[in-house]
């Protein structure tokens, strides 16, 4: 059955898996959130949809309970289960795996977080879900994965050695004439159990329009940190197939099983042909984002406005809208002509259907010509740029008046 998409309820498909063979298993199942799902491909020309109706919490628990008491049979004794879900059914879940696995065989609940655009409404924006992680014993397999120190984190902390004294309080190792000791290697810090793994833009090449997709750097996170290449995993509700494409990205074994044709016709087209969005986020830090122009925003102060990253033509835009439309806003830069700085900020202008934009100038580099016109663009004049004006004015004064002076004598 290995390296296999099932169609079918995998109340019935897990009866023809063995029992204690497989190394890990990850379902993300329906969530309670009491709605229909629906979505289609980046070419529209495909729908996939699937039911998240249950009118009762019993019912959707009495379906959970089934199937989750028939996995623990077929884990190995040192497997895992990982169950995605969020705030609608978490309650459910949590006590289900409670009472299959057994409260001593909780490990983590793993909050994965990410930054999602959303429309606005009464509340905080949800930017997370939960995933629950059982073993099945003691045993389970585990590989630590370690992350970087915190930027805060003092170099003692990492050059020397921690102790326990009597009232169990962590302090310095020191050795016999009171001179610290040096810390073995340090790998890092250990992997916490809030991941920041960002959400499948609409652009991500990996998006295949499947409602519920999942990015494989999760799955991948999930499969590297509780099993070994050649393991065994399963993902009941496998949907888009993400679990077991990871799985092969990471030579490890497969088992899928979905119930709709197209999401089984779905998961073998991924798995012929694995795409896989890399994140910039996660291998170059949040901080490669910041390319904004710090001296440019400190201009802006005293208004409301949004600063903009990555992007050639605009610093920032305004918070107030002017005819229910952007106000996009660029500073000069430094050896740039003011023609070049109005020229990427019109060009802003049109791609955002912006009515007005402002340009800020900082210096004479380059100046307009007087037949250019620049339709719903405002320039202004920075305070330091008005200020160097208003001395090289005063110099040119002075020395009119003193060459007036010496041609008098």
């Amino acid at each position: 059955m290995i390296n296999q998409i099932f169609q079918g309820d995998c109340l019935d498909q897990m009866q023809c898996i063995e029992k204690g063979s497989l190394d890990l298993i990850y379902l993300d199942p329906p969530f309670f959130t009491e709605k229909k799902h629906i979505l289609k491909n980046r070419e529209r020309t495909q729908e996939f949809s699937f039911d998240d109706l249950w009118g009762t919490n019993k019912e959707y628990a009495s379906f959970l309970s089934a199937r989750i008491s028939l996995m623990y049979g077929l884990l190995k004794e040192t497997g895992s289960i990982f169950v995605h879900c969020d705030k609608s059914g978490e309650h459910i879940v949590r006590a289900i795996l409670d009472q299959v696995f057994g409260t001593n065989n909780f490990q983590s609940e793993i909050i994965w977080s990410y930054k999602r655009w959303s429309n606005s409404k009464k509340g905080l924006l949800a930017a997370h879900q939960n995933i629950y992680f059982y073993s099945k014993s003691k045993q389970f397999t585990f590989n630590p994965i370690y992350t970087a120190y915190s930027e805060t984190t003092n170099v003692d902390q990492i050059l020397q050695r921690r102790t326990r004294d009597e009232h169990n309080k962590s302090v310095y190792d020191l050795d016999s004439n009171g001179e610290f000791k040096h810390s073995d290697k340090k790998k890092g810090v250990p992997l916490s159990d809030v991941w920041e793994i960002p959400y499948l833009n609409p652009k991500a090449k990996e998006r295949v329009g499947y409602p519920t997709q999942k990015p494989l750097l999760l799955l991948e996170r999930i499969i590297e940190l509780t099993t070994k290449k050649g393991d065994l995993v399963l993902d009941p509700f496998c949907g888009s197939g993400t679990t077991c494409v990871a799985a092969k990205l990471k030579d490890r074994h497969f088992i899928g099983i979905d119930t709709s044709e197209e999401a089984v016709k779905l998961s073998l087209s991924r798995i012929a042909n694995p795409i896989k969005t890399h994140s910039n986020l996660l291998k170059n830090g949040r901080d490669s984002y910041i390319n904004v122009d710090q001296g440019a925003l400190d201009l802006l102060k005293g208004i409301a406005f949004n600063p903009v990253q990555r992007n050639k033509g605009v610093d920032a835009i305004l918070v107030d809208m002017y005819e229910n439309s952007p106000v996009l806003v660029r500073v000069q830069k430094k050896n740039e002509t003011l023609s070049e700085a109005a020229t990427c900020l019109m060009k802003a202008k049109k791609r955002k259907k912006s009515k007005k934009v402002i340009l800020i100038q900082t210096s004479e580099v380059g100046l307009f010509h007087e037949e250019v016109h620049f339709e719903g663009m405002v320039t202004l004049q920075s305070p330091s740029f008005q200020i160097t004006k208003l001395l090289s004015v005063k110099e040119l004064t002075e020395l009119d008046h003193d060459n007036h002076q010496n041609n008098n004598i």
